[in-house]
């Protein structure tokens, strides 16, 4: 094992000369091989260390069953930031582990350079690991002095809201009364936010329009609903403040990582394959064993001649990512690694031609359980892959009201969604915050026909 070791670091030394020779330019990666049940928990809970909460539980015993029914194999997982983390599987070979390393590689180059990963850095921080084990540690005295109940309970609310950011805002933002009563002021210029709003994808919100006198509160929709609770509260208490307000910030972390996988994991194994084709001083039977294993990630079907019915985002975005090469070049593929995400790539690059070759197909599947091929058209198609990316995957809710006996009026965008909500599901979200909103709650929305729903909770 030693041995595998020094030449697993011998490879990795001469990866990243070769990468840096090629154009790759990243922070330093600290790299570390760690036991497979470490892997496990670190990709269930996305950090090495978190706060500790039920839910994750439940997410480790189901990857551990798809680990040993052998549906799911974790080879890597990297954290960005400046150093970045990159975790090895322990029982991956040498040859699996070299092509990881160069994977990582491609992954820290993206992570650098690409706007949205820049701005969620500079606003996070480029030490999350430390930043969540802080947090972890903040949860741990919470639990000592309030006891676990509560804190859970509190938690409870905080992550069935992860999602709902609002990422257009920033991270940190000034409370409503913290502005002129007068006139809400332009927002300063942003050259992020200026940039991705002349891209395809998804809008910011309208800027709420200017008020004379007090303003309601919310003044417009509110879409960072763990902001505003956190805010707004009625009756919440400092820790449990700082509880959502670190649930929030790590959202912020994740977020570009949820936004541009496709592009992200598709710049990561044309490199892969870049380096691994580039590199001379591997031993030929060290690379014929790689390169299976980077057919195994990027092969388009689930397993064998099973047919998937989802995308592989590592198979699209390396298929997209060597057209785009091969058409235009590496520099303007560096440009476009840079300047868009999930939402722009697979729009402005995913053509007819590309897709039929790939067998994409959009289907609808019955309540008998019938999957029916729909007609092929590329635009349905496209939206159909970025659908669940909307939102950062959340229905679209916003705070709309507080009404004058502290109800939290909360109403769902469904048209924009263009579905209802499961009702059982809204009533359980309800069912976390209203202990902590310690007032009446009031969602507008509409069940899966689309007739409209009124859910409460006192």
């Amino acid at each position: 094992m030693k041995g595998d070791a020094a030449r697993l670091a011998r490879y990795t030394a001469e990866l990243e000369a070769l990468a840096r020779d090629q154009g790759l330019d990243y922070y330093p990666v600290e790299f570390e091989t760690v036991p497979t049940s470490f892997m496990m928990e670190v990709a269930v809970y996305g950090l090495p260390v978190r706060m500790p909460h039920w839910s994750f539980g439940v997410r480790y015993i189901y990857q551990l069953v798809q680990h040993r029914m052998g549906h799911s194999r974790l080879f890597e997982v990297v954290f960005p930031g400046n150093p970045g983390r990159a975790y090895l599987a322990a029982n991956n070979s040498v040859e699996e582990n070299t092509l990881v390393v160069a994977h990582v590689l491609g992954h820290a180059d993206f992570s650098k350079h690409n706007l949205l990963f820049q701005r969620s850095q500079e606003e996070v921080g480029y030490h999350i690991v430390e930043q969540a084990a802080a947090h972890a540690r903040q949860i741990a005295a919470a639990i000592e002095a309030h006891g676990q109940a509560r804190v859970e309970a509190v938690l409870d609310a905080a992550l069935a809201l992860e999602q709902h950011i609002d990422v257009h805002q920033g991270l940190r933002r000034p409370r409503y009364e913290d502005l002129p009563a007068e006139e809400a002021p332009a927002p300063p210029a942003d050259p992020f936010r200026d940039r991705f709003a002349q891209l395809p994808g998804e809008a910011p919100p309208e800027p709420p329009p200017r008020r004379r006198g007090l303003p309601a509160i919310p003044p417009s929709p509110e879409y960072d609903l763990l902001w505003f609770i956190a805010h707004y509260a009625p009756d919440m208490e400092p820790w449990e403040r700082d509880i959502f307000l670190a649930v929030r910030s790590e959202s912020f972390y994740f977020y570009p990582v949820f936004a541009c996988q496709i592009m992200n994991e598709g710049w990561a194994c044309h490199w892969h394959a870049r380096l691994l084709r580039e590199a001379d001083f591997l031993p030929h039977a060290l690379y014929l064993d790689a390169i299976k294993a980077h057919s195994d990630v990027v092969r388009p079907y689930a397993s064998g001649q099973q047919v998937s019915l989802a995308i592989n985002p590592y198979h699209l975005g390396f298929v997209l990512w060597e057209k785009i090469i091969e058409e235009h070049g590496l520099e303007h593929a560096f440009q476009l690694r840079r300047e868009e995400d999930d939402f722009s790539f697979v729009r402005n690059h995913l053509d007819e031609a590309l897709a039929r070759e790939l067998d994409l197909f959009r289907y609808v599947q019955r309540p008998s359980g019938t999957i029916t091929v729909e007609e092929p058209d590329i635009h349905a198609l496209r939206e159909a892959i970025l659908a669940p990316k909307f939102n950062f995957g959340a229905p679209r809710v916003a705070a709309t009201a507080i009404e004058t006996d502290g109800t939290l009026v909360l109403t769902h965008d469904h048209r924009a969604d263009g579905r209802g909500l499961d009702p059982e599901h809204a009533r359980k979200v309800l069912d976390y915050l209203q202990p902590v909103w310690r007032r009446p709650i009031r969602l507008e929305t509409v069940d899966e026909h689309l007739r409209e729903l009124t859910i409460q909770r006192r």
